[in-house]
């Protein structure tokens, strides 16, 4: 594919993923996904700062990893694109993250009860889900992530996992490609509504690390991506594509 391509078909799929996590209410009103630039590494488009369930290709615009706007568009970006370059800056492996508000996981960003995959699908968040809290570091702060301060330290959180938490605000996750970061916030969400449910009848009984490996490895591998992908694209209204 040519240059042009690459990135056309970037946009589309950001559009899809952004429409996808919103109709499966990962993504409210003000969580964001972006995908690392198709040609240019250090780069990442991401759209500008409007609800996930109406973003447009129009919406599309391109940032350094420091979170500076490449064209002269006098449109609001979302002031937590600092959470995105910053990810993308300290882990070559990613390609795309997202950072979401599902009210399902944020009961164990506020308790020292952890959230551990507990449901096959839900290994694909790993195995350990760590919180991030900015007051020790920053203090009283908004509780947005709008500076590249910030984003570095949220990013240390992270470290080479694939979500953390952050205290009483929401999730971040991080992945390989669109169709992979969906799968992981979908499923983020979904386990932990599930502990959730479980708790009223007992402990729930967790996976194992090698249960969490080998899960993982199997549901991130191309198959049941696209066949997650179709299901998901279908659902939000975007059959075939």
């Amino acid at each position: 594919m040519s240059e042009a391509t690459l990135l056309d078909h970037s946009i589309q799929q950001l559009v899809l993923a952004n429409r996808v996590l919103a109709n499966e209410n990962v993504i409210d009103g003000f969580g964001h996904v972006s995908v690392r630039h198709p040609t240019n590494p250090d780069r990442f488009l991401l759209s500008r700062s409007r609800s996930p369930q109406v973003v447009t290709r129009d919406d599309i615009m391109e940032f350094e990893l420091d979170g500076t706007l490449v064209s002269d568009d006098p449109r609001r970006p979302y002031a937590e694109r600092f959470i995105h370059g910053t990810i993308y800056m300290a882990r070559p492996d990613v390609n795309s993250v997202s950072h979401h508000h599902a009210h399902s996981v944020i009961p164990f960003s506020m308790t020292d009860f952890p959230l551990r995959p507990a449901f096959h699908m839900g290994s694909v968040m790993g195995a350990h889900v760590p919180v991030w809290d900015s007051q020790p570091e920053f203090g009283d702060t908004n509780m947005i992530v709008d500076s590249l301060d910030m984003g570095h330290s949220l990013a240390r959180t992270l470290g080479d996992g694939r979500t953390a938490l952050l205290r009483g605000h929401g999730a971040i996750c991080a992945a390989f490609d669109l169709r992979a970061i969906c799968m992981v916030s979908i499923y983020m969400k979904d386990n932990a509504e599930l502990v959730l449910n479980t708790l009223p009848l007992g402990q729930p009984k967790y996976l194992s690390e090698g249960e969490i490996e080998k899960a993982s490895n199997m549901l991130l591998s191309d198959m049941p991506l696209s066949r997650a992908w179709d299901y998901w694209t279908a659902r939000a209204g975007f059959p075939g594509i």
